[in-house]
């Protein structure tokens, strides 16, 4: 017996929070085995030496991803997961995110999906405030264009030049 690496069923906790519960060979995951990330998503899969070979993603909120016919968020019809199970909101009542309602988000900051970016600091962190990674330039543009922001802004219409 190889005391040096995890081998059979068992539980792995990462440094991230994330935790692996399944079957394990040479240090490895292998064979079926659930990932459960700190979100409260969790992907339930068949690993093969540590590779991934088929599987499900499952979000936080029930929704389950698919590869083909994934009709979610689709130019054709843009509610949020929850809207779907439980109806749109009254006329002038708005949901910004899935969450409902919104998590605040710091002042400055915006929220990325997986935690808070520092646009000044380039720095993302988890939604406990926990270091996560330094964002590269293809990231700082993508949230920057992409995210929300936790501040108000007036906007209006833009004359073009």
């Amino acid at each position: 017996m190889d005391f040096c690496r995890l081998e059979g069923k068992g539980t792995y906790i990462l440094p991230t929070e994330t935790k692996y519960i399944g079957e394990m060979k040479d240090g490895m995951f292998h064979g079926k085995g659930t990932l459960q990330f700190p979100s409260g998503s969790k992907y339930e899969g068949t690993w093969d030496c540590g590779i991934a070979i088929e599987g499900k993603y499952t979000f936080a909120d029930g929704l389950e991803y698919k590869d083909d016919k994934w009709h979610y968020c689709d130019g054709y019809d843009r509610r949020f997961y929850t809207e779907i199970c439980n109806g749109l909101k009254p006329a002038g009542i708005s949901q910004r995110t899935n969450l409902d309602p919104p998590r605040p988000i710091p002042d400055g900051c915006y929220d990325c999906g997986d935690g808070f970016y520092n646009p000044q600091t380039r720095v993302v962190v988890d939604y406990k405030h926990r270091f996560l990674r330094n964002a590269d330039d293809d990231e700082h543009e993508w949230i920057i264009r992409t995210c929300r922001k936790g501040w108000d802004e007036i906007v209006g219409f833009k004359p073009k030049a």
